[in-house]
């Protein structure tokens, strides 16, 4: 199935069920590529990965995706991003000093509540 979003980048997301001892290869022509195990139990190559472990691929990787177990996986990849990211807490910018004016704004309440939660609020980790 294809989604009808528009995207503005190359890439892909795919939910997959496999049967013990079935294969299934990764696509290839994206830069970056992973696969992250959601149930069961998976190999590829001698690489071995079980729930909650992402196997992540080099563009050039040939990888064909092995279940030892019936699996649920997701497949993922695309173009890489186009610089460096920064992460802290529940902010991720390109930007650190974006970062900071995120947690400025969540200390001083400029954020919207959450939509059916409007009674909590998680204070800034310190």
């Amino acid at each position: 199935m294809t989604s009808p979003v528009e995207i503005l980048s190359p890439l892909f997301y795919v939910d997959a069920l496999m049967s013990a001892g079935s294969e299934l290869a990764l696509p290839s022509g994206h830069e970056e590529r992973a696969v992250y195990v959601v149930e069961g139990t998976l190999r590829c190559g001698a690489e071995h990965a079980e729930v909650g472990r992402m196997l992540v691929f080099t563009k050039e990787a040939k990888a064909v995706l092995r279940a030892e177990r019936p699996a649920r996986i997701a497949l993922l990849g695309g173009a890489p991003l186009d610089g460096e990211r920064y992460i802290d807490w529940n902010f991720v910018s390109s930007s650190k000093e974006r970062i900071e004016q995120a947690k400025r704004d969540w200390q001083e309440g400029r954020f919207p509540k959450v939509p059916g939660d409007e009674l909590e609020r998680i204070p800034l980790p310190k």
